[in-house]
């Protein structure tokens, strides 16, 4: 039999020596300036907002009739003098007053009807057969009835506000609610969670992608609402918000404030949808790792 000794096998020493970083080449490419500022949200935005306002201003002056389509300069020259007047700023101000008090009321609403729809079988079937009747009625309908039912003042205008907000927050917070997997709702079930704890920690944070879009879509509806009611309203009562200030200067032939209050209207959307509600999202969602 061959010798153990023999079969001993000696390996080198093996050393280990530091390379540097240039020797593996390129890691990550460094960005250009473009790219840089390509990935910052808010310039691409502001560049769209910049091409849709050169092709505004070039479409107006093809057309050269400031009757039927004023030129974006002519238009961003009434909206600062309408500022700096105070005009404009009151009007808006009477706008958002009625359209706070109508959407929370409708928020309000919309979290009775969510607690009804998720506490039995018949308080869903309550809930789904509400909305499938109401959530298709456009509320500028309701405005005729509004107006018989609570006079000329804002109760009327927050009765349609109220129907814009209530069925689309409602629907998409109990959908949400639905949408939370059994595995949630099992750990809270096994922490000993319940009632409006269970409520609270478990389902709101599950389903606040879905109470976000309610509230996001609740928004929009109630704003573009507003302002078309104000259109009806302001008639009657010879007073109003931004809706008014549109059709007052629409009889009076000054259509760049027309324009004016128009852009008015875009500029709170926009600065609604990605200064509050995008902030919201931020904090949340995003933070929660639920969205991308």
């Amino acid at each position: 039999m061959p010798n153990k000794d023999a079969m001993l096998i000696v390996r080198p020493e093996i050393r280990h020596e530091l390379v540097g970083a240039e020797a593996f080449g390129v890691v990550e490419k460094p960005l250009s300036t473009f790219e840089k500022l390509y990935n910052i949200g808010a310039l691409r935005k502001a560049a769209i907002l910049l091409v849709l306002a050169l092709a505004w201003e070039i479409g107006a002056r093809l057309l050269d009739n400031d009757l039927l389509f004023p030129t974006f300069l002519a238009t961003n020259k009434a909206f600062i003098n309408g500022i700096a007047s105070g005009e404009l700023l009151i009007k808006l101000w009477t706008s958002l007053k009625v359209l706070l008090t109508g959407y929370a009321i409708g928020i309000v609403l919309a979290a009775l009807l969510t607690a009804i729809g998720i506490a039995s079988r018949i308080g869903t079937d309550f809930l789904e057969t509400l909305t499938s009747m109401f959530n298709p009625l456009p509320a500028i309908a309701l405005l005729p009835i509004a107006l018989i039912w609570f006079g000329l003042g804002n109760g009327s205008l927050v009765f349609v506000l109220v129907h814009s907000v209530l069925w689309s927050v409602a629907l998409n917070t109990h959908s949400g609610f639905l949408a939370v997997s059994n595995t949630l709702r099992m750990v809270g079930k096994n922490y000993g969670l319940g009632g409006f704890a269970y409520v609270a920690q478990i389902l709101i944070p599950a389903a606040f992608p879905s109470i976000l879009t309610g509230l996001k879509i609740g928004w929009a509806f109630a704003w573009r609402t507003l302002i078309a009611s104000e259109l009806v309203f302001g008639v009657s009562s010879g007073s109003g918000g931004l809706g008014w200030y549109i059709y007052e200067n629409k009889n009076q032939l000054e259509i760049t404030n027309v324009f004016a209050g128009l852009f008015m209207v875009i500029m709170i959307g926009l600065a609604v949808e990605n200064l509050i509600f995008r902030y919201i999202e931020s904090r949340t969602v995003r933070k929660w790792g639920m969205q991308h």
